[in-house]
């Protein structure tokens, strides 16, 4: 009988690296100046891994795409959701001020952040273990 989730499915894997990198980002805005590092490495580092969540999740729900198509997708989002940060009205601004606000949409608009974005997504697609399946040689 087959399971219906095998723990070495691609899209398993994916799943996994999606709650690896939320972490990751999570560990890093919390405790990255306490550990003494840069403020580049802790504010964009957290827009790379912000970049390469927005990449698995699309990677989770459009599956059969290819890598080019989840790219664009993923950095259309990333890049449309920093945009959305020059929209204000009060109760997004108060929204904003959340900690849930200032991690899905961010507080305050930055060009830099789309270069993370484009980092992290590319990161993210070389790392992807569903990408990477699919170019290993079949047996």
């Amino acid at each position: 009988m087959r399971k219906i989730i095998q723990t070495r499915s691609p899209q398993f894997l994916r799943l996994a690296a999606l709650f690896m990198v939320i972490v990751l980002g999570l560990v890093l805005r919390r405790f990255g100046y306490a550990a003494d590092l840069p403020f580049t490495v802790v504010k964009y580092g957290g827009s790379a891994l912000w970049g390469a969540m927005v990449y698995l999740l699309v990677a989770l729900f459009i599956t059969r795409s290819r890598p080019a198509v989840i790219n664009v997708t993923a950095l259309f989002i990333a890049i449309s959701v920093e945009l959305f940060r020059l929209y204000h009205t009060p109760w997004l601004d108060a929204f904003r001020l959340t900690t849930t606000g200032a991690l899905l949409l961010g507080r305050v608009f930055s060009l830099w952040n789309m270069l993370a974005y484009a980092i992290g997504i590319a990161a993210a697609c070389a790392f992807d273990p569903a990408r990477r399946a699919a170019l290993r040689p079949r047996r």
